[in-house]
């Protein structure tokens, strides 16, 4: 069977994908389809790598042959097997599309079934992946979603179908209160996954894809710089949210979705964990915040607890989002603002943008 080489393809119809390198390797990176399934194991590549650079190709293939027969090769052949038979569609890769492909596709055809590789293997999918995110990038075809903190930004894009999910898509909310208890992907799974998503949206339709406005950051993983340099020239949407509302949003999905993930896991520990929490992330903006303001939201957060604990009242915890708000994050906002004021070509609430898009 010949070796796949349309790329787009596979993305687009989320083709399963048989990764035969070693774990160490998929775990660094991969693709959203792909299940990891290896010819050898880490201490097994390692041997084979380093029997390579010190003797010879053909040293290090005998090498691994003889690393892996009898039953250690029966047993990944039968994973390929319960893998193949599972996703009739699927395809194998391996890092460059050469030996340890080959070898997989070879001992599941000498078992009648035959499936292809990809030819290249991760590193030429990878590389389609990054020069498709630049392309995109450099065209410029998408809007920017912007609105101050605890606007609601992602419910706007959660429901506007033609959108990416970048926060999504990295397992955090942006900010230093962001952290969702899921753990991010790697750089590279989150680069993957962003470049598959908008390659989907484009091929639906042309028309410009809502992204919400993002900083370089977004938890650990980093936004790429040309894309950031991009969203200043783009067009520009303002979500506009009552005040009281964002108090609201906020105190719900950053503190009160912490402190559920808290009981659940040791109800026992639960308000101090969500205290550890909350004063973890304002020590990450201490610096920025000031030592007075960063002071205030510590004594704040004193009395906010104890209140929880007492009489199960959230208000304490309004009071350390309205000095977070007010004193720190729409003052920034408002800066930043006024760089991109003149690319805005609509403002309104969650259902006004929501209609305007549909309209155009």
């Amino acid at each position: 069977m010949q070796p796949i080489t349309d790329f787009k393809q596979l993305f687009l119809s989320d083709t399963p994908m048989i990764d035969v390198r070693a774990p160490i390797e998929f775990m660094k990176g991969a693709f959203p389809c792909s299940i990891n399934a290896p010819l050898m194991n880490d201490d097994e590549r390692e041997a084979v790598g380093t029997c390579y650079k010190e003797q010879s190709s053909d040293a290090a293939v005998a090498l691994g042959h003889q690393l892996i027969f009898g039953d250690v090769k029966a047993q990944r052949l039968q994973q390929w097997q319960n893998l193949a038979n599972e996703h009739p569609n699927g395809i194998f890769y391996c890092f460059r599309g050469g030996l340890r492909s080959r070898i997989a596709q070879q001992w599941l055809n000498d078992t009648g079934i035959d499936r292809p590789y990809v030819e290249g293997g991760y590193k030429a999918m990878r590389t389609y992946l990054l020069e498709q995110l630049q392309q995109r990038a450099a065209t410029g075809n998408f809007l920017v979603l912007s609105g101050k903190t605890g606007s609601g930004k992602t419910e706007v894009i959660s429901e506007w179908p033609h959108s990416i999910d970048l926060e999504g898509l990295a397992n955090h909310r942006g900010s230093a209160f962001g952290k969702t208890f899921v753990a991010q992907p790697t750089q590279i799974n989150f680069e993957n996954a962003w470049s598959v998503a908008w390659l989907k949206r484009i091929h639906v339709n042309d028309s410009p894809v809502l992204i919400e406005d993002e900083s370089r950051l977004i938890g650990r993983v980093v936004v790429f710089p040309e894309y950031l340099a991009a969203t200043k020239l783009a067009n520009n949407i303002l979500l506009e949210a009552h005040y009281e509302e964002r108090i609201a949003r906020i105190r719900r999905d950053y503190f009160m979705h912490a402190f559920e993930h808290y009981q659940k896991n040791d109800p026992v520990t639960s308000y101090d964990d969500l205290d550890t929490f909350i004063r973890d992330a304002v020590l990450r903006i201490k610096k920025r915040l000031g030592g007075d303001r960063f002071t205030l939201i510590n004594a704040t957060l004193d009395s906010a607890i104890n209140s929880l604990k007492s009489q199960s009242q959230w208000s304490g915890f309004d009071d350390i989002i309205h000095i977070l708000l007010s004193e720190y994050y729409d003052p920034i906002y408002e800066y930043q603002y006024q760089q991109k004021n003149e690319k805005t070509i609509f403002k309104g609430s969650h259902d006004e943008i929501i209609q305007w898009l549909a309209s155009t």
